[in-house]
């Protein structure tokens, strides 16, 4: 089989078969990340550069860590760093990038549909979408999924509980086009003012409590208050949100006994997850990280004409 993407720009539109195909391919470079030197020649002469507008640690850094053990040349640009704040526009920067002739271009933007923007200016140039606004985060939701067949081989039937700020959540919207697609049943919880209307059209479940979410759930996933998303506050206090909306070891016991805890990072510990639970037993978040450089190298080398 042979990836016929030129650009990954979110998952709605994918087909089960598409995304397993990603994710046996990133099972087969996660190997790559654990020889003594970690390095391989497959993407040798490419260029990838990673333009960011946002802040960035996992995703940027991973992206970057992928290239280089597949031997591609890596570039990163910081908004603050660039023409941006002299007043250039996103195309002004876009046709300034593809005059220099690179392969593929990783974006992450504020505004929601800027990385389609790209995808549609530069035809020789694939796109990856690294989050833009409150839309999507498709390489999130393949590194979740990755990790989720990893420990529980197989996504088709699991219960899976969103917890959170669901609606400025771009991890979350990926997360539920892509576990929808693989079989998964979706159940979310959160604040009023952060489950955006009729969600449950999208073939999830919505709960007011977060005890009904996560009862029997195979995997708990929970998501950070997006405060530089919002633009009133929704909550009284972080307190009070805590009170109702963090994983606490009381709390995760009404999932099942084997639950797999997962969160997007960054952390804020003990507002959305206990520390007890960040670093416990019931924990993947590390090797979510981890099979994030896997992933992203897995999307590399498809994009690049790999099979």
């Amino acid at each position: 089989m042979k990836f016929e993407r030129k650009d990954i720009l979110g998952l709605k539109d994918y087909s089960r078969d598409e995304i397993n195909f990603i994710l046996d391919t990133a099972e087969s470079l996660k190997e790559i990340s654990t020889r003594k030197i970690k390095k391989v020649p497959t993407l040798r002469g490419k260029t990838v550069i990673s333009l960011f507008y946002e802040p960035s640690t996992r995703t940027r850094t991973s992206f970057e860590i992928a290239a280089k053990r597949l031997s591609a040349d890596a570039v990163n640009i910081t908004a603050s760093a660039s023409s941006v704040v002299k007043g250039e526009t996103l195309i002004d920067t876009a046709r300034n990038l593809e005059s220099m002739n690179p392969d593929i271009i990783i974006m992450r933007h504020s505004a929601a549909g800027a990385p389609h923007i790209l995808a549609r200016l530069l035809k020789h140039q694939s796109i990856i979408n690294a989050g833009d606004g409150a839309h999507e985060h498709p390489t999130q939701s393949l590194l979740d999924m990755m990790t989720i067949r990893e420990k529980r081989g197989k996504i088709d039937g699991l219960r899976v509980a969103l917890i959170g700020d669901i609606a400025h959540s771009r991890v979350a919207r990926s997360n539920i086009y892509g576990l929808t697609i693989m079989g998964a049943e979706v159940a979310l919880c959160g604040p009023a003012m952060m489950m955006p209307r009729e969600i449950d059209k999208m073939g999830v479940t919505v709960h007011n409590r977060m005890e009904e979410a996560i009862r029997d759930a195979d995997i708990i996933m929970m998501l950070r208050i997006q405060l530089e998303r919002q633009k009133n506050n929704m909550f009284p206090s972080v307190r009070e949100y805590a009170k109702l909306y963090c994983l606490t070891p009381d709390r995760v016991k009404m999932a099942k006994k084997n639950v797999l805890v997962m969160h997007p990072g960054p952390i804020n510990r003990g507002v959305e997850i206990d520390p007890q639970i960040a670093d416990g037993p019931y924990s993947v978040i590390l090797e979510q990280v981890t099979n994030g450089v896997a992933l992203r190298m897995a999307l590399l080398y498809l994009l690049a004409g790999g099979k």
